[in-house]
């Protein structure tokens, strides 16, 4: 008698049509799906990744970049980096991606309650905090100062412009950016975010920090945060490396003791400070 194996839920894509595709910088683009059946919600806590699939094509991991109060939409923000990414690029509406997660860690939304917020974010790393920062605005009164700290490459390459700036508007949130090179009308700050740091006002006793972004600047964010005596416990950084099968059972993402899929993306720097000097590990 034949035996049928069956694949565990986490292993199942479930299909989910795309309902638009915006380009929000030369590229990166903002795929928002929704289910192909019924009024099914999407429940995820900020930090969390899931894998995509295209058929006939490939599956990546992305972070979600919604909003975790607003679970009829399934939000993600992808950086077009190879064969699968570019494809999606080309999505149209009505298209079907398959869903898998969602997987791993996410920031520390209500631990920190009460504590000082920083967030700093390199690059298209704004994305993966983005459902942090919604989560913390819509319950502002649970924290103290709120700090959101942002570097791109150039003007152009400013992720969310208009929502940083609506950010940057509220009287209860601080909002800094920088850029890497100043080109055309730029009036704003040029340098390296981590540059940044000390305009946050925050007391570093009671602050929790979140980072994402390249990881040399995930390096010398940790650090400074460090000199200005936040405590590494209250550090927490996401490291999506080499990430495929998002349940730990390929190894590609092995870090020292940690599969990152598994243990994290997100990571308090306690937990990983040994592993974390050793580049390129």
């Amino acid at each position: 008698m034949a035996v049928t194996a069956t694949l565990p839920e986490t292993m199942v894509p479930r299909p989910y049509l795309v309902d638009r595709v915006t380009a929000d910088v030369s590229d990166t683009f903002t795929l928002v799906l929704k289910p192909q059946y019924g009024t099914e919600q999407f429940a995820f806590r900020p930090g969390q990744f899931n894998m995509l699939y295209l058929y006939g094509v490939g599956e990546v991991p992305i972070s979600i970049s919604g909003d975790p109060n607003d679970p009829q939409r399934l939000v993600h923000t992808v950086r077009a980096l190879g064969t699968v990414t570019a494809a999606m690029q080309k999505l149209k509406r009505g298209s079907v991606v398959g869903v898998r997660g969602p997987f791993g860690s996410s920031w520390p939304i209500d631990q920190a309650e009460g504590a000082d917020i920083v967030i700093i974010a390199g690059g298209v790393g704004l994305a993966p905090l983005r459902p942090a920062i919604y989560a913390i605005l819509a319950r502002r009164e649970r924290y103290g100062r709120f700090v959101i700290l942002y570097g791109a490459r150039s003007p152009k390459d400013i992720l969310f412009s208009r929502q940083l700036e609506r950010w940057r508007s509220r009287l209860d949130t601080f909002v800094d950016v920088t850029v890497d090179r100043a080109t055309g009308a730029w009036h704003g700050n040029v340098g390296v975010v981590t540059g940044l740091i000390g305009h946050g006002g925050f007391d570093a006793d009671h602050t929790v920090a979140m980072i994402c972004g390249p990881e040399l600047m995930i390096r010398y964010g940790v650090l400074t945060l460090i000199d200005r005596g936040v405590r590494t416990n209250n550090i927490y950084v996401s490291m999506e490396r080499n990430m495929k099968c998002a349940v730990g059972f390929c190894g590609h993402c092995q870090w020292g003791g940690n599969f990152v899929c598994r243990d994290g993306p997100v990571f308090s720097f306690d937990q990983i400070a040994d592993i974390f000097q050793v580049r390129e590990l």
